[in-house]
């Protein structure tokens, strides 16, 4: 099941009838939601904690402004006061672990009717844990800067590419999404559940394995583009060099060069801050991109690997 964890919220009273809200304030508060679901997403609607007798339902996201400047997108959820008008709701936008309330510029009022009501992905976007040398970070979390592990130590973020993707018309195959269930590679790892895209290479007994190649249908399966709402995002996070990353406790790469950084929403930062920048050079680990160039040995232990992938299409309108 998804889970969310949370370290705060900002407080509204939002009437629905006319979309008057009035701001109460933050809490800082650590929570976990969870909707009891074996999917990747909140959807609208999901009831994703109990408090006091009242359902905590998901509603949403929106985009709020951080502080340092740019905007994250955040998931709002029904809070459990009640009131006398059944139009009067309390929402709460919710802050993910590793960040703080004081991080976010919250709006004063908020524009409820203009809220996003598509799936929120608690994996892609909001819940692949990095490693750090102060703890986890939610991926979303992290700024050019931040330090990740990597094999040889501590290494600063070069930069991190986001990159929205369509469902409507069928994502390219390296987009979709493939989730490790807990433990699935051995050793307890990941140790939660982890989506990443197709084309995510993960290092498995010294060998760089394409997450789709890896698909055996039961521990490490595909993930239905139903799930995913009109539209997901993918993170990329690029160091100096080719790396290996902690990300729900699992060894996985740093972007290559091997795609082009102009798929990315965010390209231009990139170009103002670094320009033209020589080729990267890959890490000396073979790499399976399919499932017949992954190692016997690998797949014995994972378990019999499915030898495509055949995505839930959705039909072009």
């Amino acid at each position: 099941m998804p889970t969310y964890d949370i370290s705060g919220f900002a407080v509204y009273q939002v009437d629905t009838s006319n979309n008057n809200s009035l701001f109460q304030g933050t809490t800082v508060q650590n929570f976990t939601f969870n909707d009891g679901v074996g999917d990747s997403t909140f959807e609208l609607g999901d009831v994703l904690g109990v408090v006091s007798g009242n359902n905590l339902n998901y509603l949403g996201n929106m985009s709020v402004p951080l502080v340092g400047g740019g905007s994250m997108e955040l998931a709002l959820v029904q809070g459990a006061a009640s009131f006398t008008d059944p139009n009067i709701i309390e929402v709460l936008i919710v802050v993910p672990t590793g960040m703080s309330v004081t991080d976010f510029i919250f709006p004063n009022p908020i524009d409820y009717s203009s809220r996003e009501t598509d799936a929120f992905l608690t994996c892609f976007a909001a819940g692949s844990q990095i490693s750090t040398p102060e703890g986890t970070l939610a991926v979303e979390a992290l700024r050019i800067g931040d330090l990740v592990k990597a094999a040889n130590g501590a290494v600063p973020i070069k930069w991190i590419g986001r990159q929205t993707v369509s469902t409507r018309f069928g994502p390219a195959e390296r987009l979709m999404p493939v989730r490790f269930a807990t433990g699935s590679l051995g050793d307890g790892l990941p140790t939660s559940d982890l989506t990443v895209t197709a084309d995510h290479g993960m290092l498995i007994d010294g060998v760089i394995c394409h997450a789709g190649a890896l698909v055996n249908g039961t521990t490490i399966t595909q993930v239905p583009l139903s799930e995913m709402g009109d539209s997901y995002t993918v993170y990329h996070i690029e160091t100096e060099e080719h790396e290996i990353i902690l990300a729900n406790g699992a060894p996985a790469e740093t972007f290559i060069d091997n795609v082009s950084r102009r798929a990315f929403d965010n390209y231009s930062e990139f170009e103002t801050l670094y320009g033209d920048v020589p080729e990267m050079e890959e890490l000396p680990y073979p790499r399976a991109m399919s499932a017949r160039q992954v190692p016997h040995e690998i797949r014995a232990r994972l378990g019999p690997l499915e030898p495509a992938l055949n995505w839930d299409m959705p039909l072009s309108a």
